[in-house]
């Protein structure tokens, strides 16, 4: 006779069990059917089995699977349910943080063990269920985080047990970036990080409810950056030339990505380019017309040294400013000024002051005629000292050491009439005589009337 395959002999028995249990109820399940019903009875319990979701040994009458039968009608109280629960359920305390009811063996905090119209017995659904051990104040704000507010907590909550704190499903940001994938990716690829981003994203957000747009700990445009750059918040208010760009909705975002940047000091841009993209046209300021900035750097060839290395803050605080169109130093406005060093503190920051303080030189200017220090006899007055500003443009000009065409002088836009030779130069400003200089040969000029 053939020998038949073990396997099928397997299957052969198998099906000849389940027919059998089909056909015929075995004596356990009598015995099981017989239990249920001598607990299900109008006077006991009524309602047991009949709900959404039944635990597997009630919906099969395995009633003493769970409760020890001490008398016809009598039952040893459960006193360990935790344990009780790990005879059919794995045990969950094989990661490192456990939650409590879990910890403490009490499964039914959170579980019916009967019946219950939530999934897995739960006795309240997705949130609430929560909420029956934790604060409901955390869901108090006015905008909450997408989980909670659809009753997702086990979105970033495990329910059991987690290798993260506070049972969290991955370690710091990454429960962010399992949703914000967008976020996670520019994260990447950006050369500079927001330091609290790179800390925590809770140091921002909260992560269940808050009274600002995005979950913010405070209102995000300046308060919640105020929070940390205390410097900031005592600097800006307190100026009294304001940046405009601070004072638009969007505040410290009109200039800095929150999160991650391609640029130094989180900007969004170049910083120039930054500048640029507002001062792109003619404003009206407080003291006159502010120039359309880029027009005049794409039609004048030479720039100042910090517009050619692009860095408008060199000389600007884009915070706001005690001076004059937000200079980060004193700087004359006027075409005459009396002559003091404090005047031009902007200046001195990167020029020599003695510039304007010793008479004669050979080596402090190539503005002086032989060895006589012209910037000395324009700017060196007690009265009518002509500033910087009265011969030179601090953004760019077409004429070599930033010699302007013409300034303003009151209403009238003033001709500078400069022109430069190998050795010196000239310039005939408005209505004013020919002065010459040559530091090779002095020129000798006609003397002006006093």
């Amino acid at each position: 006779m053939a020998q038949r395959h073990p396997a099928s002999a397997l299957i052969l028995i198998a099906m000849a069990v389940l027919s059998w249990l089909a056909g015929a109820p075995s004596l356990a399940r009598a015995e099981a059917a017989a239990g249920k019903a001598a607990c299900v009875t109008a006077s006991c319990h009524p309602n047991l089995g009949k709900a959404r979701f039944v635990h597997g040994p009630v919906a099969v009458g395995e009633c003493t699977g769970c409760h020890k039968q001490i008398g016809k009608h009598a039952f040893e109280p459960i006193r360990d349910p935790g344990k009780q629960c790990e005879e059919c359920h794995e045990g969950l305390h094989t990661q490192k943080v456990v939650h409590k009811p879990v910890k403490e063996g009490k499964c039914t905090t959170c579980h019916d063990p009967h019946q219950s119209g939530f999934k897995f017995q739960l006795r309240a659904e997705g949130a609430d269920l929560c909420f029956l051990c934790h604060d409901k104040a955390i869901a108090g704000g006015k905008y909450l985080h997408g989980p909670l507010g659809t009753g997702s907590c086990n979105s970033c909550h495990a329910a059991h047990q987690s290798e993260f704190p506070r049972l969290l499903s991955a370690a710091g940001n990454d429960v962010c970036f399992s949703c914000h994938t967008d976020k996670a990716e520019s994260f990447k690829k950006s050369r500079f990080m927001h330091s609290p981003v790179r800390e925590a994203c809770v140091n921002c957000h909260s992560p269940h409810s808050s009274n600002y747009r995005y979950t913010l700990s405070a209102q995000g445009s300046q308060d919640l950056c105020y929070s940390c750059h205390t410097d900031k918040a005592k600097e800006i208010p307190g100026a009294t030339v304001p940046h405009l760009a601070l004072a638009t909705d969007r505040k410290c975002l009109a200039c800095h990505d929150p999160h991650v940047s391609d640029f130094p000091r989180q900007l969004t841009k170049q910083p120039m380019d930054l500048c640029l993209s507002c001062h792109d046209r003619e404003y009206n300021g407080a003291n006159g017309k502010i120039a359309n900035l880029k027009s005049v750097l794409a039609n004048n060839a030479v720039h100042h040294g910090p517009i050619q290395e692009k860095d408008c803050s060199g000389c600007h605080n884009p915070h706001g400013s005690k001076n004059f169109r937000i200079l980060r130093e004193s700087f004359p406005q006027l075409f005459y000024a009396p002559y003091s060093p404090d005047n031009y503190k902007l200046c001195f920051m990167c020029h020599q002051k003695t510039i304007a303080s010793e008479e004669t030189t050979v080596t402090l200017t190539g503005f002086r005629n032989g060895d006589q220090n012209l910037h000395f006899v324009h700017v060196n007055k007690s009265v009518k000292g002509r500033t910087c500003r009265a011969c030179h443009d601090a953004h760019a000009t077409n004429n070599p050491k930033h010699v302007r065409d013409s300034v303003p002088f009151a209403k009238w836009n003033l001709p500078v009439g400069f022109q430069k030779t190998k050795t010196g130069g000239s310039c005939q400003p408005g209505c004013h005589q020919l002065f010459g200089y040559d530091r090779a040969v002095p020129v000798v000029n006609k003397p002006v009337a006093k």
